[in-house]
């Protein structure tokens, strides 16, 4: 009942706010913005953040006001989708993707809505990341690296001294732990729900990614291959990734079981900190294994900003945004879900603070990490194909060649259309 009210809430905000004027009755500005939440709960919704944030914005701006609409990640980019198409786009929308809205011009420049103090202290990774013909307009918002965890309880009774750093050391240290009697010696989670995130950090562990330096997809290049014959010939035929099959297993269910104790082994972010430890669970955490060990990038992923031209209030977009990315409130939303800041100023910060000591592995990692081509605009077409095939590139009888090449197929249509 409460999960209903609340989307009704949210729809009605929405509603209102698709009404309301660019300007009041006395001239004050009125931004728009439409955010995602990254709560679980009404308790930790991001409605409290963005409350409190345009209430401080306003207090000291009296000549602009922001009214926000705070919608679930299942319907976020739906609803701006559904504004933008009606001709009522949002001022500012805080959502997964911007590409789209960029490559129809929709969207204004990062240097024409940040000011150079902020466009320069973004991380030059996410900077980049936000390019779409060679100038930015997606302004990364919050990020997230990616690290090999492993419960140390497990290694201890499985008698491993270490983390592996290679692929063999993965494998030989996941037969030590199933030898010990653990369910799911490695966590290998390729269900719809972030397969492309979980295969992406196998492709850049195996030395290549979905493509190439040109920007083209090469998904079912030789050494992706390779990665995906490797997975299925030495970790998923053996029975090493426990008994759910992988292509069936999504990222929450393995989090959820590496917090019951369950999973000796698999790739996390920031978030399953706090749910191991909330459940008792000593962990520890390094780089991802690569083929031969060494060391490979790992995978970063960001959620964006975007400033729509339609509303034409460039200005004052600019000031806003400029005010969201002070240390102080993005340190603000971090803390509260676990998330890195994308600004070199916030990340210093952080590092320097005692309570996100804990994080710090995961700084270390983002400044060199890759990103999802998220600047093609046929890359959420593409992601969602991943999503829902690439498990079965290492199911039984499956063929990763025919998997990946059948990817890479519609990949390139997707990059044509």
């Amino acid at each position: 009942m409460l999960t209903a009210m609340l989307a009704a809430l949210a729809t009605i905000l929405g509603m209102t706010l698709s009404l309301a004027g660019c300007t009041d009755g006395d001239g004050v500005v009125i931004l728009r913005l439409v955010a995602a939440d990254y709560g679980d709960s009404a308790a930790n919704s991001s409605r409290k953040y963005w409350a409190a944030l345009v209430g401080r914005f306003e207090a000291a701006h009296p000549g602009i006001r922001v009214q926000v609409s705070v919608y679930s990640w299942n319907e976020v980019d739906r609803k701006v989708r559904d504004l933008v198409h009606r001709g009522d786009a949002p001022d500012i929308a805080q959502i997964g993707t911007y590409a789209d809205y960029a490559a129809q011009d929709l969207l204004y420049p990062a240097d024409d809505v940040l000011s150079i103090s902020v466009e320069a202290s973004l991380l030059a990774t996410l900077r980049q990341a936000g390019d779409v013909r060679h100038r930015q307009y997606g302004l990364p918002f919050v990020a997230s690296a990616r690290l090999l965890f492993y419960n140390r309880t497990l290694f201890a009774k499985a008698g491993i001294a270490r983390a592996p750093r290679s692929w063999q050391e993965l494998r030989n240290d996941a037969e030590l732990l199933r030898a010990a009697g653990v369910k799911t010696p490695f966590a290998l989670p390729l269900g719809p729900e972030e397969a492309q995130a979980e295969a992406m950090m196998w492709l850049l562990g195996g030395g290549d990614n979905y493509v190439n330096d040109a920007g083209s997809f090469t998904i079912d290049s030789k050494p992706n291959v390779a990665t995906f014959t490797w997975l299925k010939n030495e970790l998923v035929g053996p029975g090493l990734t426990g008994p759910t099959p992988p292509a069936r297993l999504d990222r929450a269910q393995a989090f959820a079981a590496f917090a019951r104790g369950e999973v000796g082994m698999l790739n996390g972010h920031p978030t399953l900190m706090k749910i191991a430890a909330d459940k008792g669970v000593k962990f520890g955490m390094a780089p991802l294994p690569a083929l031969g060990g060494g060391l490979r990038p790992t995978l970063g992923v960001a959620d964006w900003m975007m400033a729509f031209r339609q509303g034409g209030h460039r200005e004052e977009v600019r000031t806003f945004l400029d005010y969201v990315y002070q240390d102080a409130n993005v340190l603000s939303f971090c803390h509260e879900y676990d998330l890195l800041p994308v600004t070199t100023s916030a990340s210093q910060k952080m590092s320097a603070e005692r309570s996100s000591r804990r994080l710090a592995p995961f700084l270390d990692e983002l400044p060199e990490a890759e990103l999802y081509p998220v600047g093609k605009t046929s890359w959420a077409r593409v992601s969602a194909d991943i999503k829902q095939r690439i498990g079965q590139a290492v199911a039984p009888g499956g063929s990763p060649a025919a998997v990946l090449g059948a990817l890479q197929r519609a990949a390139r249509e997707a990059d044509g259309a």
